[in-house]
């Protein structure tokens, strides 16, 4: 005896909708905003002499495939120069620190977990 089920097609429509949902804008929603806490805090420890360091700030999400992968970083050249502890320096600003790129992201990840863990909620 066959029993017939309706709405199979449906559900499984509806399931791939969830899915592509949250894979689509969550998780890049979700990376934008680690982002922009990350390095608003990186942005407060870097050194300002000029503002060119400061203002050549930027941030990407590259997707490949199932990958997302976000990235703030600086386009100056002698941004990898400032940020090495190994070159010792003084900063006019009193806030600015070495290895502030790191540093910011390092002291907002419970802020940032939060965030994602907001993000990525149903």
């Amino acid at each position: 005896m066959g029993v017939k089920v309706r709405g199979i097609q449906s559900a499984a429509r509806n399931m791939n909708r969830i899915i592509n949902n949250i894979q689509g804008r969550k998780v890049v929603r979700a990376l934008q905003s680690a982002m922009l806490i990350g390095g608003a805090r990186a942005a407060l420890y870097t050194p300002i002499d000029t503002s060119a360091l400061l203002n050549s700030q930027f941030r990407e999400i590259i997707t490949n495939g199932a990958v997302v992968t976000g990235r703030v970083g600086y386009s100056t050249n002698y941004a990898v120069f400032v940020h090495d502890p190994a070159n010792p320096q003084r900063f006019r600003r009193s806030t600015a620190k070495k290895e502030f790129l790191t540093l910011g992201f390092e002291e907002e990840r419970s802020a940032i977990d939060a965030v994602v863990a907001k993000e990525l909620s149903l």
